[in-house]
Parts: structure tokens; C-alpha cells; sequence
């Protein structure tokens, strides 16, 4: 726990407004603020390092280790750490990590909800016949929609963003299944807006271990991808799996590329195996232009925007103010990374 007589340095590399920053002062007396928009990263002195105790940052603009001696906590403004793991300022032996996980997640349900009633609703063939000016060349057959009514989704990494999911899927009376690393604590742990997502792991009609993921895919007509991507889950979605799943099922990937072994997927989307994609991600960013995803009849390609919005920093400040209240009071933060599990 801080000390209540001295004062807490938090150093801010994400661009606050004069409101945003005064939301932050306003938490405590103890607390001095310094914003450093991250494109001023190569200027800010050694001695802002130095006396820095709380910083607020992306995942890739971290300093060295000992350029921040007396940093103890850090918050990571994206939910996944990857690149954060590869940077010796988590070699800290005293330092905590807290990523952004739930500050994206309504926008993000919102976005794998959209996606995957494009995919049902052959929204894909409907784009191409009026980019080539013709009307229903599917005929009616190939033109019926997959109605969620009738439609078992499943969400691989049932975090904040498979929990909203999840929750935007009740009215549609659709089947949820869901796989999760930890399948014996269905309630979420983390930070979550207040009225979103599945606190309680409510939303789900069946949970399964990643070991079982086979079994669910099989049942699957929809698959959403939104696991943590480490060692363990590198290329998860393999030759295998693609032929584990239901013949036709559709796939959305929200997560990040390195999921997906994408020469097996690309097959998959040739043969028919898998129906259809929707792709935010991918191994290479900017996708290449000459990378055969862009020509794939049945693909949709979005430019890694899923979890944008306009209330973005705003988000992120209300789980930054709620772990900092935490933090002078030497509470438990919200979002803690484990280090070993990589995220």
C-alpha cells in the first residue's frame, strides 16, 4: 500500500484532455499527474522516469527496466499483453500488470454480433452481385439466411468479449456454447462495465475446456475466435481443427492472427469446409496487398478496428480510476496479468 504521506507519481502516455486529467486528480490529494502523449516518447526526461510510480501505456512503448526504478504498477491500455511480455520492465521484481480487458468489450460485441449475422444473412454474395451489378444470382436456395433462432454460436475464450457476446445472443434465442482454459469457474474475475457481459456465466447453455474443443466445434455454426494469444493457443486453429468443425460453419477472429495457422484456414474456405469468415486480424498487419485472403469470395477483411471507438479513452479511464482507488487504498487490482499464463 502507498504511502498515505506521500505523493503517487502516475505518468500518462496515453493523451488525456483537461477533463480526463482532472478525473484523475480529482481521485486524491496524493496523486501528480504528468501526460506524455506517446508520439513525445523520445523526450520525456530520465528524471519523469525516475519518480514515475504508476504508468498508463500501450503494450509497445515501454521503457527499459531501469529507467523506471521506483515504477510498481502498470496499466496496459489493449487487452492483450504479447508484446508487453517480450520487454524487460516486467523483469520489475515488485511490479504489478493490469491490462484493459472489458473496456472494449461492448464495442467488440457489438462488431462479432454484426459479423456474424453478415455471415448468416449471405451478406458476402449480396456485396459481390452489386459490385457486378446483378440481381440475386444465388437464387433463393443459396440466398436463405442461417436465422439465430435455429443457430448454435460457439466462443472460443470465454472472456469479456465471448461473455458479451454471449449476452447480446439471449433475445435471439440462440444455443451459446463456450470453451474456456479454466472451465470449472465460470464467473468472470475481471473488469467488466457495469450491465454488460456474463458475471456469473449465466449466458451459456454448456462450458467446455480448451481439451474439449473438438467436441463443441462439431456443433457449431458459428465459431468466434477470442482467446488470449500465447505459446499454448499460437496457431490453436490448425489442419485439425478446421476438420473438426461442422461442414459450412462460418468463423469470426477478434482476437489476434497468431491463432489461426492461416494456410490451413485459407484451405478450409476453399474446400467449403468452412462457410465463411470474418477476419479483424491477422499474422501480418497491414495484410499484404497480394495475400490471397483479399480476393476470397466468402471473407470479409475489417482493418484490426473491432475494439475502436470514439469513447475509447473514456473506457479506459473508468477501469484506470477504479484500479487507482485500489491501488492507494492496497487493494487487489482489477485485471491482474499472470505472468505465466501470459495474459
Amino acid at each position: 500500500m502507498p504511502d498515505s504521506k506521500k505523493h503517487v507519481e502516475v505518468l500518462s502516455l496515453v493523451y488525456l484532455n483537461e477533463v480526463q486529467s482532472a478525473k484523475i486528480k480529482a481521485i486524491s490529494k496524493q496523486i501528480r499527474l504528468t501526460v506524455y502523449p506517446n508520439r513525445e516518447f523520445a523526450s520525456i526526461p530520465s528524471e519523469v522516469w525516475k519518480r514515475t510510480e504508476v504508468l498508463l501505456s500501450g503494450a509497445l512503448s515501454l521503457p527499459k527496466a531501469d529507467q523506471v526504478p521506483n515504477l510498481r504498477w502498470l496499466q496496459i491500455r489493449s487487452a492483450g499483453v504479447e508484446l508487453a511480455l517480450e520487454q524487460d520492465i516486467l523483469e520489475l521484481p515488485e511490479l504489478v500488470v493490469t491490462t484493459a480487458s472489458g473496456t472494449m468489450a461492448p464495442q467488440m460485441g457489438e462488431y462479432t454480433l454484426m459479423a456474424i449475422l453478415m455471415l448468416g444473412h449471405r451478406l458476402p454474395a449480396f456485396i459481390r452481385d452489386q459490385q457486378e451489378s446483378v440481381w440475386g444470382s444465388n437464387a433463393l436456395k443459396a440466398s436463405q439466411p442461417l436465422e439465430l433462432r435455429h443457430s448454435t454460436v460457439g466462443i472460443v475464450g470465454y472472456g469479456s468479449i465471448g461473455r458479451e457476446l454471449a449476452r447480446l445472443l439471449q433475445p435471439f434465442g440462440t444455443t451459446v456454447l463456450a470453451a474456456k482454459r479454466d472451465a470449472m469457474h465460470p464467473e468472470d474475475q475481471g473488469y467488466m462495465p457495469a450491465g454488460f457481459g456474463d458475471p456469473e456465466g449465466d449466458f451459456f447453455t454448456r462450458l467446455y475446456p480448451i481439451e474439449g474443443l473438438k467436441d463443441m466445434l462439431r456443433e457449431c455454426d458459428f465459431v468466434v475466435v477470442a482467446l488470449p494469444h500465447t505459446p499454448d493457443t499460437h496457431e490453436l486453429f490448425d489442419a485439425e481443427i478446421f476438420g473438426a468443425m461442422k461442414p459450412g460453419a462460418f468463423l469470426v477472429n477478434v482476437s489476434r492472427g497468431g491463432l489461426i495457422h492461416e494456410g490451413a484456414m485459407l484451405e478450409a474456405l476453399k474446400s467449403g469446409q468452412l462457410g465463411g469468415a470474418v477476419l479483424d486480424v491477422f499474422q501480418q498487419e497491414p495484410l499484404p496487398a497480394e495475400s490471397p485472403f483479399w480476393s476470397q469470395p466468402n471473407v470479409i477483411i475489417t482493418p484490426h478496428v473491432s475494439g475502436i471507438s470514439a469513447y475509447g479513452t473514456d473506457n479506459l479511464l473508468d477501469l484506470f480510476i477504479e484500479n487507482l482507488k485500489r491501488y492507494l487504498a492496497g487493494e487487489n487490482l482489477l485485471n491482474e496479468v499472470n505472468l505465466d499464463h501470459g495474459y
